[in-house]
């Protein structure tokens, strides 16, 4: 059955008369209404879902183990099956479970998620296809260019041994606190219903985006210390910088979607809950995630096009993209061209848009009359006017003390401000600030200390035990 969702009063209000209920859940109707030919549609589908994935993890796992593979075709391909697993897995898996439990309902947020990812890996197919086809008429073009460095030396920050374990535990400490802080404030937002709002909603998928930031340099870098190697594959190196350049473009994006926001919240007010519907949430977010993608499949794309030298050394700890192209010894004029020039449009584009949204936004507030509604009005955005300084003035930090000094060794080290320190800080700055989030966390941990009782009592539970033994 069809059950709306009820706004509070002074939400309908604002909205427009009639439109003030959305259904909460769809029914997906399927291929058949018979039930005796459930089983095997069922078996069917089940059957061609373990199919694909176990043939595309075959592709995956045969790429990723055995070094003559690790060309740019046999790259695309390996994407493209991590792809298609992703592209079944958005669709399938739901549906069988529908016909197991008997049950054609899908939630509306797992319908629009459901659109989010299934938009997402589509349009990933199709890129995907085009590149390999590119790749192709670049082989066929360059028979003589079929041979590349199968591994490379991430350096790190320092020579000296005896410093290993103080940057080990500095690091692993760092990378712990970024992990647990995200995962809390993730939490605290999808568990508590009082925060599905749209800045909620895109502090979360911050979160997430700095969660998956993060992991793309920290855990490689603590293993090389760990095992006392240095080395990373070239495949390991191009996927590096791919999701380094996917995840810095959706930090980009997202903070100029919170900005926005924030914008229409104080501006316009009492538009704000028609105006920030949650289709045009979900739209922004999809929107960042293609563009940051195409971006970074175009960059990963002109990478592969280099040569390097056999055992480079890389001075940093990560595979970063400018460092690769200025270590590459074939021509790199293209590829500088193509990095600054995309460097302007999704780097320079969400901070124009940011400067432009507060520039209002200190209008709005400087027409103000009282002083109390002015500092209520910019508590609302100072947390994320923070993160925003803190995150680009890092950023501009990096290119501007590597540009100024020439040292890489200053540079690997002005990196860990924007892509270990800022991902870290920021729930800090969202908890510390914000009432609301602070209410959540200590209502999501009260709930998880009177839940705890209860899972230990089940677990003494006498037939539990009986089943068991």
């Amino acid at each position: 059955m069809m059950s709306p969702i009820v706004f509070p009063r002074s939400q309908c209000n604002l909205m427009e008369p009639g439109n003030d209920t959305r259904t909460s859940e769809f029914l997906l109707l399927g291929f058949s209404e018979g039930p005796e030919l459930q089983p095997l549609v069922f078996g069917l589908f089940l059957s061609m879902y373990l199919i694909t994935v176990f043939g595309n993890l075959l592709i995956l796992l045969a790429v990723s183990s055995d070094s003559r593979l690790h060309m740019p075709m046999y790259f695309f391909l390996a994407n493209l099956s991590f792809v298609d697993i992703c592209f079944t897995s958005t669709t399938v898996p739901k549906m069988l479970w529908n016909f197991q439990t008997q049950s054609k309902v899908i939630t509306y947020a797992g319908c629009i998620t459901q659109v989010n990812f299934f938009i997402i890996f589509s349009g990933l197919d199709i890129c995907l296809l085009a590149i390999m086809a590119y790749d192709s008429q670049c082989n066929l073009m360059e028979p003589g260019n079929d041979t590349r460095t199968s591994e490379f030396l991430l350096l790190g920050f320092s020579e000296g041994p005896e410093l290993q374990p103080l940057v080990f535990g500095l690091f692993l400490s760092m990378y712990l606190i970024t992990m647990f802080g995200n995962l809390l404030i993730l939490l605290a937002v999808s568990s508590d219903s009082r925060l599905h709002m749209p800045m909620y909603f895109f502090l979360a998928n911050l979160s997430f985006v700095d969660i998956c930031f993060t992991s793309t340099t920290v855990p490689k870098m603590l293993w090389n210390m760990q095992t006392q190697t240095k080395v990373i594959t070239y495949e390991d190196c191009i996927t590096q910088v791919n999701f380094f350049v996917t995840f810095a473009g959706m930090d980009d994006f997202l903070l100029s979607v919170m900005a926005y926001d924030r914008f229409v919240a104080i501006c316009h007010p009492l538009q704000y809950t028609v105006i920030m519907s949650p289709w045009l949430c979900a739209l922004l977010v999809l929107v960042s995630w293609i563009t940051s993608v195409l971006h970074s499949l175009l960059q990963t794309s002109m990478v592969l096009r280099l040569s390097f030298w056999t055992g480079l050394e890389i001075p940093h700890f990560f595979c970063e993209l400018n460092q690769m192209i200025q270590l590459a010894c074939s021509d790199t004029f293209l590829n500088n061209l193509v990095m600054y020039f995309a460097a302007i449009l999704v780097g320079g584009g969400p901070f124009v848009g940011i400067l432009y949204s507060y520039s209002k936004i200190v209008s709005s507030i400087h027409g103000i009359s009282s002083a109390q509604h002015k500092y209520k009005a910019f508590s609302t955005c100072a947390s994320h006017l923070l993160v925003v300084s803190l995150f680009y003035c890092t950023s501009l930090g990096v290119y501007l003390s590597s540009a100024v000094t020439q040292s890489s060794h200053s540079s690997a080290t002005a990196s860990v401000m924007y892509t270990v320190v800022t991902p870290m800080l920021n729930p800090f700055i969202y908890s510390l600030r914000n009432k609301d989030i602070k209410g959540a966390l200590k209502r999501f941990s009260a709930m998880v200390v009177r839940k705890g009782p209860i899972v230990l009592r089940l677990k003494n539970f006498p037939g539990l035990q009986a089943s068991k033994s």
